[in-house]
C-alpha cells in the first residue's frame, strides 16, 4: 500500500501530492524556458514568472473550490486555510494564472498571448503529471466498477489496486485526464513546430479548446464534482471555453494579428 506521506518531521509532513505537483511545475518551467530562449527572451523570464504563478495559482485553485463548497467552511473559517487536507480546483488555478500572466507580460513589455503561446503546451504536461498526485491521495475518481471492467480496459494492476477504496473499485478518472493532457501537449508542440500558418494566439486557443473538451468528458465521469444545482460547474465552464475558443479562432481579424506582430519574436525589454 502506497503511503501518501513521504516522511514527517514533527508536525510537518512531505506528501507525494505536493512533490508531484511541484515536479510538473518545474518540468513545465524548464521546457518553457527553452522555447522562450529560442525567441530571444531573457534567461530569467520564465523562472521569474513561475515565482508569481505557482503560489498565486494554488491560492486561486483553493478560493475557487471553497467558493463552490462554502457550506463546508462557513461555520469554521480556519478550515479554509487547511489546504493540506485537500480541496483545490484546477479551473480556479488557471483563472488566477491567467491574471498573473497578463500582469507579468505587461510588466515585461510583451503581449500576454506571446507568453501564453510559449507555456500552454507545458501547462497541459504539468496538469497531466499533477493528476498522479490524485492517484497518490486516492481521489478524483469516478463511479464504482468491477475489477474485471478495469482489467478489460488494460489498466495496469498497480493503478487498479490503488482504485480499490473502502471495499470498492472505482474508475481512475485521474488517469484518463492525465493521458489526455499529455496527448494535448504533444499535439500543441507538433502544431507549433510543423504548422507554418500558426498565428499568435492559436496555441492558446488550441489549449482552451482541447482542455475544455477533455475536462467536459472526464468531469462527467467523476464522483466528486462541484455543483450549482444539478449542473456540474466544471462541465458548464468547459462548454463556455470550447465555444469561446471556436468563435475566437474564426473571428480574429488580420489587423489584430498585425497589432501583435512586433511582440512575436522580439526580446522583451529589461526593466
Amino acid at each position: 500500500m502506497i503511503n501518501p506521506e513521504i516522511f514527517r518531521i514533527g508536525p510537518l509532513s512531505v506528501r507525494w501530492y505536493a512533490v508531484i505537483i511541484l515536479t510538473g511545475a518545474i518540468l513545465a518551467t524548464w521546457l518553457s524556458n527553452r522555447v522562450a530562449q529560442r525567441k530571444n527572451f531573457p534567461d530569467e523570464f520564465i523562472n521569474d514568472l513561475l515565482f508569481y504563478l505557482f503560489p498565486i495559482g494554488i491560492v486561486g485553485a483553493r478560493i475557487y473550490y471553497v467558493a463552490f463548497t462554502w457550506d463546508e467552511y462557513k461555520n469554521n473559517l480556519w478550515d479554509v486555510f487547511k489546504i493540506w487536507e485537500g480541496g483545490i480546483a484546477i479551473y480556479g488555478g488557471l483563472i488566477a494564472g491567467l491574471l498573473v500572466i497578463y500582469w507579468y507580460a505587461k510588466k515585461k513589455h510583451t503581449h500576454p498571448l506571446v507568453v501564453l503561446d510559449i507555456i500552454v503546451p507545458y501547462v497541459l504536461l504539468a496538469q497531466g503529471i499533477g493528476r498522479w498526485g490524485n492517484f497518490m491521495n486516492q481521489e478524483a475518481f469516478g463511479a464504482a466498477v468491477s475489477r474485471q471492467y478495469l482489467e478489460a480496459q488494460f489498466i495496469p494492476s498497480f493503478i487498479i489496486d490503488r482504485m480499490y477504496i473502502g471495499g470498492t473499485y472505482y474508475q481512475p478518472t485521474f488517469l484518463y485526464e492525465s493521458v489526455l493532457s499529455v496527448i494535448g501537449c504533444i499535439v500543441l508542440i507538433v502544431l507549433r513546430e510543423k504548422w507554418q500558418h500558426l498565428k499568435i494566439g492559436d496555441l492558446t486557443l488550441g489549449y482552451i479548446f482541447w482542455y475544455g473538451i477533455e475536462r467536459f468528458i472526464v468531469e462527467g465521469m467523476r464522483s466528486d464534482s462541484l455543483y450549482i444545482g444539478a449542473i456540474r460547474v466544471s462541465q458548464a465552464l468547459s462548454v463556455v471555453l470550447v465555444i469561446f475558443a471556436i468563435i475566437a479562432f474564426f473571428v480574429k481579424k488580420k489587423w489584430i494579428q498585425q497589432s501583435f506582430a512586433t511582440y512575436m519574436y522580439s526580446p522583451t525589454r529589461r526593466d
